[in-house]
């Protein structure tokens, strides 16, 4: 590759030629804090009504950030496809398709990796485009504002803790009735925005606060904007060609003094979580697929939480299945994690009892085919608020089981809802 060149202020100088994700590296050297030249991307899709995705993967130093120019082209209607070949982007998916929370994909045209801020990568479409970008980021104010996108959706009621424990109560009598074997209940919480609230700030905070979890920020027409730090893996293929997924489920409090490998579980907890384990494994049978690795349950911690946690992985260049992780995608979401066993009857459940619109709340996103071809990270949104002008929404959910108590099912909503409410603090 010949030796980046650097010319000028704000100029965008190619060099080299496209990687494997089809993008195009240039050499980028505004003189900026590197902060700063994320603020302004930032600022720059969202005062031209552009989607944006902002994430720091799980142990990562840096964070990426993923552009997109055309709001049309970002309308997805199937989950992503994540073979080597398939686009690069950002996907954005909400816990059940619908005409008012539609499914996204935001086509990678500029990416940029704050481990690397001295270049940026841009699609075809966006080096045609150049100096018209070149010419918006130098007019971009020395603070810019970010004015977030907001969903053109009403804003959920929040449950109170009478409706909310007769939604388990609900949930435990369908368990009792045969009609489902767990289902997954969940409510909203509004809370009013901090004077001074940044958006960025607040994706800064959850970087520190949560370096092993997937932070993100993603604003887009139509979706709105949400900020979230979650702990759940749904569909991961690495550099190595290893597709990994995980069965995340079972909850207690992080008990000053408790070790996470001596905890002790209820057997609600253990019962949840193996329903999750062996959806996986149907999953994987479903494919006719007998080659895979299964480690756990193990406790892990997450924010102030202890989870139950199954790990799986199949070496996709030993199997003969070459869309395996395209199809465990789609058989996968929504995992009996944040829906319920069996799918369809917790999904009816949900939709007759729960009394509100999850939106983006319990679907998955992530980067796909970036930083390169092949490498693809999805996460289950989970932990995550959603940002209204003068509010924020919050949500968060509970494995409900026939051994679920109403009051203890309430208190692990509370304190999930602590772990993304701390930045509005």
């Amino acid at each position: 590759m010949h030796q980046p060149h650097y010319d000028g202020r704000h100029r965008l100088t190619r060099y080299g030629s496209p990687g494997m994700s089809g993008l195009q590296r240039i050499a980028w050297t505004p003189a900026l804090p590197v902060g700063t030249r994320l603020r302004h991307l930032v600022a720059l899709a969202l005062t031209s009504g552009r989607p944006v995705a902002l994430w720091r993967l799980p142990g990562a130093a840096h964070a990426r950030l993923c552009l997109s120019l055309k709001v049309d082209a970002a309308y997805a209607g199937l989950p992503p496809a994540l073979e080597p070949t398939a686009p690069a982007g950002f996907a954005f998916f909400p816990f059940h398709d619908s005409d008012h929370n539609p499914p996204f994909f935001f086509p990678a045209d500029l990416f940029f990796d704050l481990a690397q801020p001295d270049e940026i990568q841009v699609s075809a479409a966006a080096a045609a485009r150049l100096p018209e970008l070149r010419q918006r980021f130098a007019n971009l104010p020395a603070t810019p504002d970010l004015p977030w996108h907001v969903s053109p959706q009403p804003a959920p009621e929040p449950a109170t803790r009478a409706t909310y424990e007769a939604l388990v109560t609900a949930g435990v009598a369908a368990i009792e009735a045969g009609t489902v074997r767990k289902v997954v209940s969940s409510r909203a919480v509004r809370q009013p925005l901090p004077a001074g609230f940044d958006v960025l700030a607040a994706f800064d905070d959850l970087q520190t606060r949560y370096p092993n979890a997937f932070v993100s920020l993603v604003s887009a027409p139509g979706a709105g904007t949400w900020l979230g730090a979650t702990p759940e893996v749904l569909a991961e293929i690495d550099e190595d060609r290893v597709f990994r997924t995980m069965a995340l489920a079972g909850t207690q409090p992080l008990l000053p003094g408790l070790i996470p490998a001596t905890a002790k579980w209820a057997q609600k907890d253990i019962e949840e979580h193996a329903l999750v384990a062996r959806y996986i494994v149907n999953c994987f049978k479903q494919l006719r697929l007998r080659e895979y690795d299964e480690r756990g349950p193990r406790t892990i911690v997450a924010g102030q939480m202890l989870h139950l946690r199954t790990d799986f992985a199949v070496h996709l260049t030993q199997v003969p299945f070459p869309t395996l992780g395209t199809d465990m995608l789609r058989l996968l979401h929504p995992t009996p994690a944040v829906g319920g066993v069996p799918r369809q009857p917790a999904l009816d459940f949900l939709r007759t009892h729960e009394g509100y619109d999850r939106a983006y709340y319990a679907g998955f996103l992530g980067p796909v085919n970036l930083p390169a071809s092949g490498v693809t990270q999805l996460f289950v949104n989970l932990r995550c608020l959603q940002l209204r002008p003068q509010e924020a929404i919050l949500y968060a959910g509970t494995g409900l089981t026939i051994d679920s108590d109403p009051a203890r099912e309430w208190q692990e909503t509370e304190l999930k809802l602590r772990t993304v409410g701390a930045i509005l603090q």
